[in-house]
């Protein structure tokens, strides 16, 4: 009996070895070049606040500065003080304007207001009249009956004004001063600084004429139009008994 259980156990000790060897063979171990190259981990996206704290620190040199404008250099070149100051249209007597600015200036420097008053002005403009066939360059007042003062709107510069010898007024809506818009100060400004002199035309359309200039001299004719911006008269003067239409400029034609 001794006999079968130890070749019993025998045999159970030889089933397990050779469990072990299958085993063995079956799982193979893991190479050394396996266990040497790092797992590849696929890239993730990057969250939206690691995405913008990357972009700002991005390098400064990728992106260069403009120049910066030097500080406190004015808007436009040339412009008038911030200060409140506008031009005035004021009313006086007409034929006194030269006169009235005279009596204001003298009030703004006896009363000590060259603070809040700057500027007077008479505007005028160079004017070329023909009379009795002969030309001449008159100085002709662009508004006659005013005067343009340039201030600071108070109650003591408006009594300095408005109580000058000669002034009858402001110009505004009601008891308040309207100033100048500032494109008109530059109307007034471009025709008093104008090369060319204005003409000043004595006759209008449908008025007779006589020709003091050019082929035509000596003739009669009536005015058919006026063109101001080109300063050009087209008269009818009849020629051989047919009336044909003549162009000069006005300085040509004077009135009969």
């Amino acid at each position: 009996m001794e006999e079968q259980n130890e070749e019993s156990r025998d045999m159970e000790t030889a089933a397990e070895a050779l469990a072990a060897d299958s085993v063995a063979e079956t799982t193979p171990e893991p190479t050394p070049q396996a266990e040497a190259e790092p797992r590849q981990v696929p890239d993730e996206p990057a969250a939206v606040g690691e995405t913008d704290h990357a972009a700002d620190e991005a390098p400064a040199e990728a992106t260069p500065a403009e120049p910066a404008g030097e500080p406190g250099a004015p808007a436009v070149a040339g412009e008038e003080p911030d200060d409140g100051r506008k031009w005035y249209v004021v009313h006086c007597y007409s034929g006194y304007e030269n006169k009235v600015r005279h009596n204001l200036e003298q009030r703004i420097e006896s009363m000590g207001m060259k603070d809040k008053i700057f500027d007077v002005v008479v505007p005028t403009e160079e004017e070329i009249e023909v009379r009795d066939g002969k030309r001449r360059t008159v100085e002709r007042r662009v508004f006659p009956g005013y005067i343009l003062v340039q201030m600071i709107l108070s109650e003591e510069s408006w009594y300095v004004v408005r109580n000058t010898p000669g002034v009858t007024g402001f110009v505004g809506m009601g008891n308040e001063p309207t100033p100048l818009r500032p494109e008109e100060v530059a109307q007034i400004v471009r025709r008093m600084e104008a090369e060319a002199p204005r003409v000043k035309v004595t006759y209008k359309a449908g008025q007779k004429v006589r020709i003091i200039d050019g082929p035509f001299n000596d003739f009669i004719g009536t005015v058919a139009d006026l063109d101001m911006e080109r300063a050009k008269v087209r008269v009818m003067v009849s020629f051989f008994g047919r009336e044909t239409p003549v162009e000069l400029d006005f300085l040509q034609v004077e009135k009969a």
